[in-house]
């Protein structure tokens, strides 16, 4: 109650964190009734210009007696004060967003180096259509934790699962055709994305994998990783990429008569995890889909805004030395 009062009388102040402290205010008052061992005699003879002395006793040393005096009390009281630290409420802060705990695994099979992809009118391969929509689509992640694999003929952790994305594009980015060999193990890409999502919270558990073309590595089947991965709660979200197969002439796509992704698999893998597959055939279709991906796996909001307590005891205790050197001073300067 009583640090209550004193709040409210000093209206920059919002708590005390110790208000037990202000209990030690009394103490010099309470020091004054303590036994003290008596003096035989004076502690100083001054045999010459006694009287002297004692005229300049009563002239100055009265006044600046209770002055000094004044001074230590008022210096007491804020050392008692900045021992209680006093604490006031700054401006309110909104925690960071809450996302996913998303990995990305990235085909980087011989494949993905058919220049069958348009970027900014050029003809460019599908892994540089890739990497361009990617980096966009992580710039609209903030508040996500992402992680990154490459897979080929085996797969590998470029980045664990961090809140740094600008680290996770710039892996991306380095990124080559051939880096995991030239085959396609979706089945361990998804075994290895499932490896680094198990610990992280349930419900948030994100793969997005996008490749273009059938699984023939690998040790695990694709449909058995997609099993191991609904065990685990790991939502699945299958991206098939690429053109209809055939060949470029002159910067023109001669479609072939079998498509070379296997979607079917990929719609039975996204079916077992709780994801949904998609299928892009340009880099505008696979904008709208990680657009889609946007809206499939939200950022939470972030929650109710705190507001932090700030220190304020470094006043008082300023006040508090300031007050003891005056003390200190202003008798001799009158003496």
């Amino acid at each position: 109650m009583m640090s209550q009062d004193l709040v409210s009388l000093l209206p920059w102040l919002d708590d005390l964190a110790w208000p037990w402290a202000l209990l030690a205010l009394p103490l010099p008052w309470l020091m004054r009734w303590w036994p003290r061992r008596a003096v035989a005699g004076p502690a100083l003879r001054v045999p010459y210009a006694a009287g002297a002395l004692a005229d300049l006793g009563q002239a100055h040393g009265v006044a600046a007696w209770r002055i000094g005096r004044l001074l230590l009390w008022l210096a007491w009281a804020c050392l008692c004060m900045a021992l209680a630290r006093p604490q006031q409420l700054g401006e309110p802060i909104a925690p960071p967003q809450q996302g996913r705990q998303m990995m990305l695994a990235v085909d980087v099979s011989g494949s993905m180096s058919e220049p069958d992809m348009t970027l900014g009118n050029q003809i460019v391969p599908r892994l540089s259509a890739a990497k361009a929509v990617l980096a966009d689509f992580l710039d609209r992640r903030a508040g996500d934790r992402v992680g990154l694999l490459i897979f080929g003929e085996r797969a590998y952790t470029l980045t664990p699962i961090t809140a740094d994305l600008t680290t996770v594009r710039n892996q991306l980015t380095d990124s080559e055709v051939g880096l995991a060999g030239r085959d396609t193990a979706i089945g361990d890409a998804i075994a290895l994305a499932v490896k680094r999502l198990r610990e992280q919270p349930e419900g948030q558990r994100v793969l997005i994998l996008l490749t273009d073309g059938v699984s023939n590595a690998g040790v695990l089947p694709p449909l058995r990783a997609a099993e191991l991965a609904k065990a685990e709660g790991v939502r699945v979200y299958p991206v098939a990429f690429g053109g209809d197969g055939g060949m470029s002439l002159f910067g023109v796509q001669i479609a072939a008569g079998e498509d070379p992704v296997d979607e079917a698999t990929l719609r039975r893998i996204a079916e077992l995890t709780g994801g949904r597959a998609f299928r892009a055939r340009n880099t505008d279709e696979l904008a709208g889909i990680y657009a889609e991906l946007d809206r499939l796996e939200p950022i939470t909001a972030a929650g109710a805004a705190v507001r932090p307590r700030i220190e304020r005891y470094g006043w008082p205790l300023a006040l508090a030395m300031l007050l003891g050197a005056l003390a200190w001073l202003l008798p001799r300067r009158w003496a």
